[in-house]
């Protein structure tokens, strides 16, 4: 597993460096049939991450290939999920808050997870068996995976004793996610805090003690959220879908989240 994983890393380095040469120039933004923006950055990782994944003869859903029916996919034991870009509005706006997503499922549950952020070089992992996370920024993108290994730190939830931070938009918070908040606030004599990023740096703000609770209220796909829930699994957290009460299920027929809550 360990050379599989190795791969996956490799992978999310190598689509961000394809990535920063688009961001670097003026790029034209086209649009989906369901309104959602697409650059050529995202077709450029996804060719770097098919490359590296193909080697491992585990199949891949990844957001920019061609979708397979339920009937081909549910009896695999094993898949990758993929984001090759996610966030590509923050990409447009250039704001840095962009990632590559890279997940392995194993009977439907993240059990490894790699979440890059190629404007700050900076790389997020998780090992779900040995419970363990992982961030490092890397000094050179041309370096040994083994060598970024060695240098990654351990990242782990940390708790505010005066604060309550909640992962939410300071400016556009959905309904269910204010109601979720005010429900907070008559639970809890802490301070709230909202905290704002972008793509799935979400789930790493609170795998890395940078908030406290995550909740999702608006929709999501397979590939926006399972490299998160690997690195945040990892560190303890739960990633609890909003119906069932139960962690969150991957290459579904329908690969549509239903609401979600990061907590521990």
């Amino acid at each position: 597993m360990k050379q599989i994983y190795n791969t996956a890393i490799q992978a999310s380095i190598e689509a961000g460096e394809a990535i920063m040469k688009i961001y670097e120039k003026d790029f034209e933004v086209a649009y989906k049939e369901d309104a959602s923006p697409l650059t050529e950055a995202d077709s450029a990782a996804n060719v770097v991450i098919m490359r590296y994944l193909s080697t491992t003869e585990i199949p891949v859903i990844s957001e920019e290939n061609k979708q397979l029916p339920y009937s081909d996919r549910k009896d695999w034991s094993s898949c990758w999920i993929v984001d090759p870009l996610d966030g590509t509005k923050e990409f447009i706006k250039k704001n840095g808050e962009f990632t590559v997503n890279i997940a392995l499922v194993i009977n439907g549950i993240p059990e490894f997870g790699v979440i890059y952020v190629p404007a700050v070089k900076t790389l997020y992992y998780g090992d779900v068996t040995n419970s363990k996370s992982y961030r490092v920024v890397l000094d050179n993108v041309n370096d040994s995976v083994e060598n970024i290994i060695q240098r990654a730190e351990e990242i782990k939830p940390i708790q505010d004793d005066n604060t309550l931070r909640v992962v939410g938009s300071r400016s556009h918070m959905s309904q269910d996610t204010q109601d979720f908040v005010d429900s907070l606030k008559e639970t809890t004599s802490k301070e709230i805090e909202i905290v704002s990023k972008g793509s799935s740096l979400k789930f790493c703000l609170v795998a890395e003690g940078k908030a406290d609770v995550y909740p999702r209220f608006a929709p999501t796909m397979e590939w926006d959220t399972a490299a998160g829930q690997a690195i945040c699994k990892s560190v303890g957290l739960s990633v609890t879908d909003n119906v069932t009460k139960q962690e969150m299920m991957y290459n579904k027929e329908n690969l549509l989240n239903p609401y979600f809550l990061v907590s521990s």
